[in-house]
């Protein structure tokens, strides 16, 4: 049966980071583009009408707070999650990764120290040094099918001067979903050591059937106080270009704090449209989601059969979240830009290549399958023209 996720829409020619900047950025040219997190999709019906209703008033000015914005938030998280929040708790923002940025810059020092869990999104590292803060690295170990943290590591990096630990959950590149006997053991080291947490949480509702998310908040009592969460609809309904997410705080010292500090900094308005578009999302869009994540996993399961049967020196990891897939491309024997060159060259597709996500990700590959049947197809098939040229 066709599914709404088959259509192909163009998207070259529309400023699209993704089809129309990937040549200049790659050095290449007519590369397929497999790479950043952005979907090929349309948002939701529901989403678009919200959005031209708001585009037709015709006024767009300094918007107010809404309750109804506000609620949708709630319902959504407990829909989801079964996790019940006060919307007093909200804390809105202008993206996960500005928010990230501005929560460092508020609750550490210059000097002070930040763990990040790599091969992490890439971002986490700038969004400390950039800071002048100290990056300290408590990396994921990978037995070669399944990554797991590394708690005994994770304790002996902690000092005085660690002060925040950042969170990537469900975890982008990798694809995993902690569980909460996981997130459990983190969260004692985190009391023992009074860290704060920062959770991206980012891609919570991208999780596939016997796995679920787990707020890192939601945890207990203790971890409510010490942990700020960050989310967004923008990687669920492809809204990223709206700049619209928000941070739940429940602890009243660190949310009066971080709002005074956006106040400060002039960054506390909002996007408008991004809040309709959020309401809508969160109030309409569930059915959407739904065959979204039956299609993904479709695409997973047909990029593994693919990849095994054709390529069989490029292993897929398994994901349990997210729709980017991490592939293991050790046996390729090549290095990480020599892989970039034959990728972009040869192949004439562009995966993000696994070195920007730390050096524990040298030897892999991400691919972005949040995108039609036919655009996974094609990508394929290129891959497997330059696989069988190496042979």
């Amino acid at each position: 049966m066709t599914s709404r996720f088959d259509h192909v829409e163009n998207r070259k020619g529309t400023n699209s980071m993704k089809w129309d900047g990937v040549d200049k950025l790659y050095g290449g040219n007519d590369l397929w583009p497999m790479w950043v997190a952005d979907m090929d999709f349309k948002a939701p019906s529901e989403v678009i009408t919200a959005v031209q209703k708001e585009v037709n008033r015709g006024i767009f000015g300094y918007p107010i707070r809404s309750a109804s914005v506000d609620s949708a938030v709630q319902s959504w998280l407990k829909r989801r999650f079964s996790w019940e929040i006060d919307t007093e708790h909200l804390v809105y923002t202008s993206g996960v990764v500005p928010a990230i940025a501005q929560l460092i810059k508020r609750f550490t020092e210059p000097g002070d120290k930040v763990i990040i869990q790599p091969p992490v999104y890439y971002p986490f590292f700038k969004v400390v040094t950039n800071q002048e803060r100290q990056l300290i690295e408590n990396p994921l170990v990978y037995d070669g099918i399944h990554y797991r943290m590394d708690f005994d590591h994770l304790k002996s990096v902690i000092d005085e001067k660690t002060k925040i630990l950042l969170l990537c959950s469900p975890h982008n590149p990798v694809g995993r979903v902690w569980t909460i006997s996981e997130l459990e053991q983190l969260a004692e080291i985190c009391i023992e050591h009074d860290l704060l947490v920062i959770s991206d949480e980012i891609h919570s509702d991208m999780v596939f059937k016997g796995h679920r998310h787990v707020p890192t908040a939601s945890l207990s009592d203790e971890m409510k106080q010490r942990t700020i969460t960050c989310m967004a609809p923008s990687k669920t309904f492809n809204l990223a270009g709206l700049q619209t997410s928000y941070t739940i705080i429940s602890n009243p010292t660190l949310r009066r704090q971080f709002k005074n500090y956006l106040s400060g900094e002039f960054l506390n308005m909002f996007h408008s449209i991004g809040a309709v578009a959020m309401e809508a999302a969160y109030n309409e869009g569930e059915e959407w989601l739904e065959e979204f994540l039956h299609y993904l996993h479709e695409n997973v399961r047909y990029v593994t059969s693919y990849v095994r049967e054709h390529m069989p020196k490029i292993k897929v990891i398994q994901p349990e979240g997210t729709y980017l897939l991490w592939m293991d491309c050790t046996e390729l024997g090549m290095t990480a830009q020599e892989r970039k060159d034959w990728l972009t060259n040869q192949a004439k597709v562009a995966l993000s290549n696994g070195i920007v996500f730390g050096k524990e990700g040298e030897p892999f590959e991400r691919m972005n399958l949040a995108c039609s049947r036919e655009s996974v197809i094609e990508g394929l098939t290129r891959l497997k023209k330059a696989y069988d040229e190496l042979s």
